[in-house]
């Protein structure tokens, strides 16, 4: 059976399903295929689970502080069955809402996985999807004028720490666990590996850090990756940087010991679990690019500022091109690539202009190039940082730790980056973003009256004092 479609999308996460529902605006008809469900990662197994578990381990941490408040509460415990059961509410709520979208856009869902078939009889060129279903029903072949290739990415491994999904695991079995362990070693102290780190500390589990690089968050700023190793080590957190894991044994049912090079030395740990958290890759090994002339570059599809591949009528986003591996950025790609197809003339996507977040407590938020990277491109910075220990609404919240820093260039007064680290900084970046499009400089964001008592102050003081004319500093 062959179905005819103006654009095929094999992936339905948040790269797929955005650029579905926009397709299906411009008046495309659209067939999504999806393996699993629709959503992806991101809802089911990434973005919105940890973060909810992350909001129940901030709730049991504030409790535990209430006294601080004048609020006297008996001493709070953890029930993680209704932590589990809280956070799939929240993905089935929204796995429902995105079924619906599905329905509003008259977009056919195809639930099975999608392969690519070179040129036959379905079509002279190459791209024609076929539809395999786990029931062995037979194939359905889609014969598109475009495809969308939004596979997304899975966590990647190391050969010597075998997961297996009990003593070793990856965020996504971590998702799953049915109680919380005593103890866990999470190695790789990137955005993931510090947001499980933070939301377990905050559950009260034992928890060690190893890092190959210097210092863990190694792609944010130096400042900003001191400040939340500084905090997380208050919270009793246990980081080794410079560490490199050799192996493991599993001594028991209970423990697991971990092989470690630290300042020259062998050492050996030991904890209940261990998380392995050391990125991800790409999806694209069985997707049929083999049957295409399309380009693998590092483990990415290379593709042109419009998200075409070397087959023109192939395109692909989200993880599976080695940009940012982040929702937000798959689902912006998404629709560039669809209003390409469809003649829209769209925006090319300026990746310095996408904020990244870590919502690890302190949270995290940056937008544009660290001052490292700044120095390194030849430019002539001026730096402004603003503490939230002088922030009134930060002292009324309680959570006082942490700073803004703005980087500009000192010959043009052009905002460069924006970082933060405190409070609520992934809901304040959001002003950074706008400001970074506008190709605003730190004078115009001190123009900005920002409401007193509020958080977001900082961001104004902090423009101020790259000319060293913050008020409240």
């Amino acid at each position: 059976m062959s179905q005819k479609y103006d654009v095929a999308i094999l992936g339905g996460g948040p790269g797929g399903y955005v650029a579905a529902i926009r397709a299906s605006q411009l008046g495309l008809k659209v067939a999504l295929v999806e393996n699993e469900k629709v959503g992806g990662t991101c809802l089911h197994q990434g973005c919105i689970p940890s973060k909810a578990m992350l909001r129940s381990a901030e709730v049991f941490k504030q409790t535990k502080e209430a006294a601080t408040y004048g609020v006297q509460v008996e001493e709070p415990t953890i029930d993680f069955s209704n932590v589990q059961r809280r956070k799939d509410s929240i993905i089935q709520g929204l796995y429902t809402g995105v079924q619906s979208l599905m329905k509003k856009g008259k977009i056919d869902v195809y639930n099975g996985f999608g392969r690519l078939l070179g040129p036959s009889i379905f079509s002279p060129l190459a791209g024609t999807v076929s539809v395999e279903y786990e029931n062995g029903e037979e194939n359905t072949m889609i014969v598109p004028k475009f495809v969308l290739l939004a596979t997304g990415s899975r966590p990647r491994q190391l050969d010597h720490l075998k997961v297996d999904g009990k003593h070793i695991i990856t965020s996504e079995e971590a998702l799953a666990l049915e109680e919380l362990p005593n103890s866990i070693m999470i190695v790789g102290g990137g955005v993931i590996g510090v947001e499980w780190a933070s939301m377990l500390a905050d559950f009260g589990v034992e928890v060690t850090i190893f890092e190959t690089a210097p210092h863990i968050l190694p792609t944010e700023d130096e400042d900003i990756a001191k400040e939340v190793e500084r905090q997380l080590k208050n919270k009793g957190i246990n980081i080794y940087t410079d560490a490199f894991v050799e192996g493991s044994t599993i001594n028991d049912e209970t423990t697991v010991s971990l092989n470690v090079t630290h300042e020259k030395k062998q050492q050996q740990f030991q904890a209940e679990k261990v998380l392995v958290s050391v990125g991800r890759i790409a999806n694209i090994d069985s997707i049929g690019l083999n049957n295409t002339d399309i380009e693998v570059e590092h483990g990415f599809i290379r593709t042109n500022d419009y998200f075409q591949t070397k087959e023109s009528h192939i395109y692909a986003i989200g993880d599976i091109v080695g940009e940012k591996q982040l929702a937000h950025v798959a689902s912006r790609e998404g629709v560039i690539a669809v209003e390409h197809m469809a003649n829209e003339q769209p925006e090319k996507l300026n990746y310095d202009q996408v904020p990244t977040c870590i919502y690890s407590n302190p949270e995290v938020a940056s937008v544009g190039l660290t001052e490292k990277e700044a120095k390194e491109a030849g430019f002539n910075t001026a730096v402004g940082t603003f503490p939230f220990q002088a922030n009134g609404k930060a002292l009324v919240y309680g959570q006082a730790e942490g700073f803004t820093k703005i980087i500009a260039n000192k010959d043009n007064d052009d905002l460069l980056g924006i970082h933060m680290v405190g409070p609520h900084v992934t809901e304040l970046i959001s002003e950074a973003g706008l400001a970074m499009v506008l190709d605003a400089t730190p004078w115009e964001l001190t123009q900005t009256v920002h409401p007193h008592p509020s958080l977001s102050e900082v961001v104004g003081e902090a423009a101020l004092a790259v000319t060293n004319e913050h008020i409240h500093g």
